[in-house]
Formats: C-alpha cells, sequence, structure tokens
C-alpha cells in the first residue's frame, strides 16, 4: 500500500530498529512445530526507556498481559526488552502466570537487566498449555544474536495468520536533533479493538516524560487502531506499548507544545500506517477499505458512523461481491452509536477506477452498474459518508468478508 506523505516527516527503513539505540532478533525455538517459521522475538535498548502501553479490554486477558502491567507499576513506567512468542497465545492456562514470569525471568537473566523491565507477550491459540523448555533452549541464542538488522526476523516471530510483515518508522527533528520512531505489528483476524489492537511494539529514540508519552499513546489510538475492524472479535491479547529511551538528545519533552505535537504526529503516522496494514492483511481478505467520515459534529461522533460501516458484515459482504447495495451502508451508518440527522447524509464510492455517489440526503440516488461495477472491481475501496452536520471527521480501516475468512477460522488450531 502506498503511505501518505507527511511534511517535516520521511519514511526509514528499520521498523523497531530504525531508532538509535534498539536492537532486534527472532527464531524458531519450538513452539512452531514448522521450523521455517519463526516464533520467537525479542527488542532491546541499551538505555532505560519511559514506556507507555494499553491494553485489550476483554475480560479474559492473556497471562503475558497481567505480568507485563505489573512489571511496568513495580518498574515506575520504565522497560528496556520486549519478548514475544507466537503460536500460543498462553490465555486460559492455569499456570500461564508463572510460565509469563520464568520467560521474562530468563529474558532478564541473559540481558542482565531487571526482570520488571521486561514486557512479555503472547499472541497463537488460547487454552493450549504453554511449555518453558523451549524458551530456555531459544533466549540464550536469541539475545546473543541481537543486532539493528534484526528487525526483520523480529518481526517474522509475532506473525501468525498474518501474510505480510508489518512495519514502519519516520524520521523528523526536534530542537535540531535527527529523531526516529518505528514500529511492528501483528494481526490478520480477531482484529475489533477495544484500547488496543493484536501486537504492536513501538521503538523511539525522543527524549519524552512517561506521563506525555501515555497521553499522546492514549490520544492517537483512538484515531488509529481503536478505528480498526476486521471481523467483530477483540483478542485476549491485545497489546501496543511504546519505548522512548532518549538517546536522540533532545530535551525531554515534559509539557504540550511544538515538541509534543511534533512527536505526537510521528507516533500518529507510524500508528495509522500499520493500522491499514493490518486491515489490508485482514484474514481471506480480497479488499482493503476506508470510511472516512465528514461533516460531523465531533470526534466521537465521526469515529462511530466510519467504524460502523467497516464494521458491518453485510457491507463487507457486498464489496466482497462488488454489489452497490446503498442500503448496505446506509443501513450500517444508521445503527451507529451517534445522535445525527440521517435525511442530511450523503454517500460516495470510490476507488482507483473512478467513484459513485450512493445516496444524497438519506436517499438512493441513480448511478451506473457499469461504473460502480469497474469502481468496486479494485482491490482498494474508499467510502466517504458526509453528515453534512460539522467540521470534524474521522477515518475507520477494514476489509471485505471471503469465503476464505470462514475456511481459515473453521481449522485455526491446525
Amino acid at each position: 500500500m502506498t503511505m501518505e506523505e507527511f511534511e517535516g516527516y520521511a519514511y526509514v527503513e528499520g521498523g523497531v530498529c530504525a531508532a538509535r539505540g534498539f536492537v532486534a532478533n527472532g527464531m524458531n525455538c519450538g513452539i512452531n512445530p514448522d521450523k521455517d517459521k519463526n516464533d520467537l522475538g525479542m527488542v532491546c535498548s541499551e538505555a532505560p526507556c519511559n514506556t507507555a502501553a494499553v491494553y485489550t479490554q476483554n475480560k479474559v486477558q492473556g497471562a503475558p498481559i497481567t505480568v507485563t502491567k505489573e512489571h511496568l507499576a513495580k518498574s515506575g513506567g520504565v522497560s528496556r526488552a520486549v519478548i514475544v512468542n507466537s503460536k500460543n497465545a498462553n490465555t486460559c492456562n492455569v499456570d500461564g502466570i508463572q510460565v509469563a514470569e520464568a520467560v521474562s525471568e530468563l529474558t532478564a537473566k541473559e540481558l542482565g537487566i531487571p526482570e520488571e523491565q521486561v514486557i512479555v507477550a503472547s499472541t497463537g491459540v488460547i487454552g493450549e498449555r504453554l511449555a518453558i523448555e523451549p524458551f530456555q533452549a531459544g533466549i540464550p541464542s536469541l539475545a546473543k544474536g541481537l543486532s539493528r538488522e534484526g528487525h526483520a526476523e523480529a518481526v517474522k516471530a509475532i506473525m501468525t495468520t498474518d501474510t505480510v510483515e508489518k512495519e514502519v518508522a519516520v524520521q523528523f527533528t526536534l530542537q535540531g536533533k535527527t529523531c526516529t520512531l518505528g514500529g511492528m505489528a501483528k494481526g490478520s483476524g480477531m482484529i475489533h479493538p477495544n484500547m488496543a489492537t493484536t501486537l504492536n511494539f513501538i521503538t523511539s529514540d525522543v527524549a519524552i516524560s512517561s506521563e506525555l508519552l501515555q497521553r499522546a499513546l492514549d490520544d492517537v489510538v483512538k484515531v488509529t487502531y481503536n478505528c480498526l475492524t476486521v471481523d467483530g472479535d477483540t483478542s485476549t491479547n491485545d497489546m501496543v506499548s511504546v519505548m522512548a529511551n532518549g538517546l536522540a538528545g533532545n530535551g525531554e519533552i515534559a509539557e504540550e507544545g511544538m515538541d509534543y505535537q511534533t512527536f505526537r504526529q510521528a507516533l500518529y503516522i507510524v500508528m495509522m500506517n500499520m493500522t491499514k496494514m493490518l486491515a489490508a492483511d485482514g484474514e481471506g481478505a480480497s479488499k482493503f477499505l476506508e470510511c472516512t467520515c465528514l461533516g460531523a459534529k465531533d470526534l466521537d461522533t465521526a469515529i462511530a458512523v466510519a467504524k460502523s460501516v467497516v464494521g458491518s458484515d453485510l457491507f463487507k459482504c457486498a464489496m466482497f461481491g462488488e454489489d452497490a447495495n446503498c442500503g448496505r451502508v446506509m443501513c450500517a451508518i444508521g445503527y451507529a452509536p451517534a445522535d445525527f440527522d440521517i435525511m442530511k447524509v450523503n454517500v460516495m464510492l470510490e476507488s482507483k477506477a473512478g467513484s459513485f455517489t450512493a445516496c444524497e440526503n438519506g436517499m438512493a440516488v441513480p448511478f451506473s452498474e457499469e461504473e460502480a461495477a469497474r469502481v468496486l472491481a479494485e482491490d482498494e475501496i474508499y467510502i466517504q459518508v458526509d453528515l453534512q452536520q460539522g467540521d470534524v471527521s474521522a477515518k475507520a480501516w477494514g476489509c471485505d468478508l471471503t469465503y476464505d475468512y470462514v475456511k481459515i477460522n473453521g481449522d485455526y488450531r491446525s
């Protein structure tokens, strides 16, 4: 997918290792029986990092989330490393906490850091016991192989049903210093977030206080990851963490001025692009969907409407079938949890092949079925909903619903 350009920000390679002082690695340690697939990843900073995180609001939460919360509370929001495995979520297991703590202890010992400075995460099948032996065998060699180039192996280690790696990094200037912020993400199914989505690890060399780092993450997650839906299911292991080690050399950002806004925009660029990558790689997806809601009276209304459209199973099916059924769009807009006048709403659908208006002032309007077919035949579809009742806008992202989604989830454990 083409990444939107932003003035003052340049895309760079390196993912979680793009920022100064970060190294990473990934490998197969035996959790995944397919030896060609990485199942264990690590990210480490040479200096302590102020750290912010958000987590799933599902009442069922993976043991790694419980342990990570405890670690960051104990360390005062400081971390040095991430250890993450795929293939097994370590969720709903009677010994899950003990395993997550043991993995953290192994990591801390190998890196020579306090255990409470380890972020631990897992993704994969829920309800299957996770053995500690693969970690005991793998973590020492994983740590020894840490490097600036290791981001490529680390991002592979967090993939489950993902078909492509998801990494983004940007460079920008603060106080005359070149700064970098980058991240990696995983996720293809079980995506309908509430405070986070899938697993996302973000690193930066900016000096910023823990309080403002958390504030920036809370603000940006609302308009990025929380505006993503693939299938309406919120995972048990969702986590977004941001680590900032200050090695860029800028004076610490401790108040909401221009420097904070510059950092926040960098965080938005990385998280927004990874959100779009997650949507495009939805399980079984053949089309990427982006809905923009314009003319809303407030941000919550705009988000609610946009998410309602991309989250509608009927609309997603219509996009898979390339069916220009305006009723699917209007129905989804109509049950959005927000207050607005439906009789003022306009809807347009667009792709690189062209565009057509489906509704004006809440009513269907005639359009060329041939032109609509050309528009919907593309693999990226953009929906514009104009409420005409304000000046606030928001975007939401998703994908179509295909036969392959059912096939993938019909035998997920195999």
